[in-house]
């Protein structure tokens, strides 16, 4: 079979540094999980297992086991973490994370109230042990109306200097909270505020549940922007979005420019 030969957007090949999914798995049955990593697992950096999934996922050391046999790395949903904290067990999942042999590990305050100095402390600690990535933004829309684009911004570059890899903008798996509106409706303001501020896009990780999110921060960051909390069905869906092979993202791309982080950084 003769190869189609396109100008396409320069895309990294794993393991790597920016352009990065993180797919997220819900609980979908193992045969499920094992027949996408197969068939996917290339265009896929990371998986996490929303929320406290991982307890009560039936099969959750052969996922783990699938995953680390197909060199996709894996974490738990931030939510686990801030149950922890709440029930005073941090101690308790720092060795559960462990355990699972994980090497990353979500640290937010998204449904917990504790502060963002709080959480940097966590942070600090956890990174001694762990790549951690944190998670800004609340779950909560009326605390999410009261943060503008320079509270994004502040807890952003908190984070990094304690420690945090990677920052990761909640936009909650269904879009409706963080950098969203509770209609659904992005906030272009603050996501243009980010972009613009001088931070490192590379060390930030956007949510973006929904084609239409994907679609906004591809055209307004390009193709190598990192994306997260998307669909474990999506993972190629995404891939032409990025690549400009679905008429979302098609006219982005064009052999005279193509706009990614490394030139943006």
């Amino acid at each position: 079979m003769s190869n189609l030969e396109l100008s396409l957007p320069l895309r990294q090949q794993k393991p790597r540094q920016h352009g990065i999914s993180i797919i997220i798995d819900n609980g979908v049955p193992i045969s499920f999980f094992k027949d996408m990593m197969k068939s996917s697992s290339e265009l896929i950096d990371f998986v996490k297992f929303g929320w406290g999934t991982s307890l009560v996922t039936k099969h959750i050391e052969e996922k783990i086991a699938c995953l680390q046999d197909h060199d996709v790395d894996y974490f738990f949903g931030g939510t686990l973490f801030e149950k922890s904290v709440s029930q005073n067990k941090v101690e308790q999942y720092f060795h559960y994370c462990q355990n699972m042999q994980c090497k990353y590990i979500e640290i937010s305050n998204g449904t917990v109230p504790i502060s963002n100095k709080e959480k940097a402390e966590y942070i600090k600690d956890f990174s001694k042990d762990f790549f951690v990535f944190s998670e800004v933004g609340s779950k909560d829309c009326t605390i999410s109306n009261e943060h503008h684009s320079k509270d994004w911004i502040e807890f952003i570059h908190e984070d990094i200097e304690a420690g945090a890899m990677k920052v990761i903008t909640e936009a909650r798996e269904s879009g409706t909270s963080g950098l969203c509106q509770e209609n659904g409706e992005i906030r272009l303001q603050i996501v243009e505020d980010i972009v613009s501020s001088g931070l490192n896009l590379q060390q930030i990780i956007f949510e973006a549940p929904s084609k239409e999110m994907q679609t906004c921060f591809i055209e307004k960051i390009g193709p190598n922007v990192n994306l997260a909390n998307i669909s474990i069905h999506d993972p190629i869906a995404l891939e032409t979005l990025r690549l400009g092979l679905r008429s979302d993202t098609f006219h982005l791309f064009t052999n005279k420019m193509v706009v990614t982080l490394n030139e943006r950084n």
